[in-house]
């Protein structure tokens, strides 16, 4: 049955065979009437005898009748007795050595056209359909092809009907009813067309199949011919109705069954699950049918991906009834064809309703059953410093243990100092199957380094929650945390030295040659806390704050687990440029480290001279002593030697201020 088009009007999908077979037996009791009439049953159709008598050069002329029954023969592709395919010229041609008038010759070459277009289809679908590669795309394509080379089979069996009773009855050759060419040309007007058409679908389709077979015939009902819109959007239905098939499996189940490369998902087999959302479905972008858009694609792609991942991640077997409430299939070609001419619509609604619903239940189970969010907020807290009591409790208690050589450390000494700090502060609050996650890593050693150097906290990601928390988010956590750590020490350390200036400026007033000195230290010093206080700023609030701040409202309105994954990427991506760990901020972060160089350096300066001073103000209050203590024995306080001696002590440690002076001026220098 030949397909009716929705609103084109039935005039334009009429069967012909059945129209012209309706008028040519209407005709029939005319011919007969008239036949008994009399009239002669040789009477030609204006063309004479088939040889001229005395001819000798082989010319024949022909009847218009045999011209007729070549002319059907050739409508099926097969050579008549005068009409032969012409492989040079690759045309049907009436043979050379027969005589016809220019009309004639004229109208039977456009007569034989048809059997050309009949051969160039059916060429093609002979060839295709005993390819299995072409698909079930290609093959609803070649369905296609066949339904309408049937229709144009019953109008070939109408005129040879019609010849044979011709032939049989007799019937005048000059009446209205019986088959001329001219006559043949107006009834195979509209075949005409409809094969024209369909062999310009059968050269645009040469060497494509599935969705892009489908988008190539797409383009042909951007036409204003409504009679040839009506055809391709009839093969449109039945060529896009396994591609329907194929997308509602994927959207509905999950399931991939496209063992030809049809459809514009691809699936890679190689893939672990534990890069399932990123690596293993992917896009053919050179399958997605022109009446799918990029971003429809996209949605669909997103949802058979998050059915599948809670299948075979989250081991989630919830059946996809219970998550999306839509009808699953197309009953027919028509409902596929009717769907895709309502992409803004129908097809948009089924595509929206199933991909908000699947995201939705997908980010349900990550965020109750995996406490997704709870991992994203404990990554803040440790990993980037936002737990201010645990990160100074465990940088009091691990000061001794990092001090040492990076060789001497041991891993589970420093996880027992860890788990001491997390029970010493609010931390011990936290949701225990974050704290089992928190450990602690030591980096590569080079010669030379600490503790401080290779020490690092690490947090254990695996299952679901590693598909957001990926290899390369982890290492970038890490890199920001190195940082971090590094800039919370130098906080530490000018804690430190500022407490030596408070403990020490009163018990070293009494040596007023350390006065200069002290004071250049505690100049620098103050820089330096200066510096470090507005770069913690920036850090804390600039940095940490406003990315975080946008991260969570981003999550929060989040619509699927594409959306989170790339906010958390962009939220690494903006720390990482703006702590100045970027390639392009790297002379900037060189400057930064020799800052942080320095504020050692000045430690080890300071610490040394107060020790110098500590020593030398022990030595005089010593001397100091002993005098008063020989004075009340009735003694010298001193004699002349001790009193050289001693002199000459003092002189050594003056001498040493200028050295220390010196270096603090380096110092300051190189700060500076």
């Amino acid at each position: 049955q030949s397909y009716q088009a929705p609103g084109a009007g039935d005039c334009l999908r009429q069967q012909l065979g059945s129209r012209l077979a309706w008028t040519l037996t209407a005709s029939q009791p005319s011919l007969q009437s008239t036949t008994s009439k009399g009239f002669s049953n040789a009477v030609s159709r204006g063309v004479p005898r088939s040889r001229r008598e005395g001819d000798t050069s082989g010319s024949v002329e022909i009847t218009e009748a045999n011209l007729v029954r070549d002319v059907l023969y050739v409508f099926q592709g097969i050579d008549g007795k005068n009409i032969k395919m012409c492989n040079s010229e690759n045309c049907y041609k009436v043979e050379g050595k027969v005589l016809l008038s220019k009309s004639l010759r004229d109208t039977t070459s456009r007569l034989a056209e048809l059997g050309w277009l009949h051969n160039k289809i059916r060429k093609y679908t002979d060839q295709r359909s005993l390819d299995r590669a072409f698909g079930l795309v290609g093959q609803s394509f070649c369905a296609a092809l066949h339904q309408e080379l049937k229709e144009y089979y019953r109008l070939l069996s109408v005129l040879h009907s019609q010849l044979q009773l011709e032939d049989d009855q007799g019937v005048n050759l000059g009446l209205e009813s019986s088959l001329t060419l001219r006559r043949l040309l107006v009834w195979t007007y509209d075949p005409k067309i409809r094969l024209k058409t369909l062999a310009a679908l059968v050269d645009h389709c040469q060497g494509r199949k599935g969705g892009e077979l489908a988008s190539a015939v797409h383009a042909y009902t951007k036409t204003g011919d409504p009679y040839m819109r009506s055809l391709v959007q009839h093969i449109l239905g039945l060529v896009s109705h396994p591609v329907l098939n194929f997308l509602y499996r994927w959207i509905y189940d999950g399931e991939l069954e496209d063992t030809y490369h049809e459809f514009f998902v691809a699936s890679d087999p190689t893939v672990k699950t534990d890069r399932l959302w990123h690596d293993k479905y992917t896009l053919r972008k050179s399958m997605i049918p022109s009446f799918i858009t990029m971003e429809q694609s996209k949605k669909v792609l997103l949802i058979g991906k998050s059915i599948n991942f809670l299948h075979q991640v989250c081991h989630d077997q919830t059946p996809s009834t219970k998550m999306i409430a839509v009808a699953k299939s197309t009953e027919s070609s028509k409902d596929a064809a009717d769907l895709f001419t309502d992409l803004e619509n129908a097809f948009q609604e089924k595509i929206d309703a199933a991909y908000f619903e699947t995201s939705k239940y997908l980010l349900d189970v990550l965020n109750k059953k995996y406490n997704l969010l709870e991992h994203m907020q404990a990554m803040r807290r440790y990993l980037l410093l936002g737990q201010g009591d645990f990160i100074r409790h465990l940088m009091d208690l691990l000061k001794p243990e990092l001090a040492r050589p990076a060789t001497t450390l041991y891993q589970h000494n420093l996880t027992g100092i860890l788990e001491t700090a997390v029970r010493a502060t609010n931390a011990q609050f936290d949701n225990p199957e974050i704290l089992k996650r928190l450990d602690v890593r030591l980096l590569e050693v080079s010669p030379g380094d600490t503790g401080w150097d290779v020490f690092s906290l690490d947090y254990h990601v695996d299952g679901p929650i590693a598909t957001v928390f990926t290899r390369e988010c982890m290492s970038h956590y890490l890199r920001v945390f190195n940082f971090l750590w590094r800039a919370k020490r130098m906080e530490y350390i000018l804690t430190d030295i500022w407490k030596g200036h408070m403990c020490n400026a009163k018990l070293l007033k009494s040596i007023p040659e350390l006065s200069g000195v002290l004071h250049q230290c505690h100049v620098l010093a103050s820089e330096m806390v200066h510096f470090i206080h507005q770069m913690q700023y920036y850090i804390t609030f600039e940095v940490l704050e406003c990315s975080w701040d946008e991260l969570w409202n981003k999550v929060q309105q989040a619509q699927d687990l594409d959306h989170i994954i790339a906010a958390h990427e962009v939220f690494l991506d903006t720390i990482i440029a703006r702590c100045l760990l970027d390639s392009d901020s790297r002379v900037l972060l060189n400057q930064l480290r020799a800052v942080f160089d320095q504020i050692i350096e000045l430690q080890n300066a300071q610490d040394a001279m107060y020790r110098a001073a500590l020593e030398e103000l022990h030595l005089r209050l010593q001397f100091e002593e002993r005098k008063k203590q020989r004075e009340l024995e009735g003694k010298w306080g001193v004699t002349a030697s001790e009193d050289e001696e001693e002199s000459k002590r003092m002189k050594e440690f003056q001498d040493s201020i200028p050295k220390m002076c010196s270096q603090l001026r380096i110092l300051t220098h190189f700060y500076q």
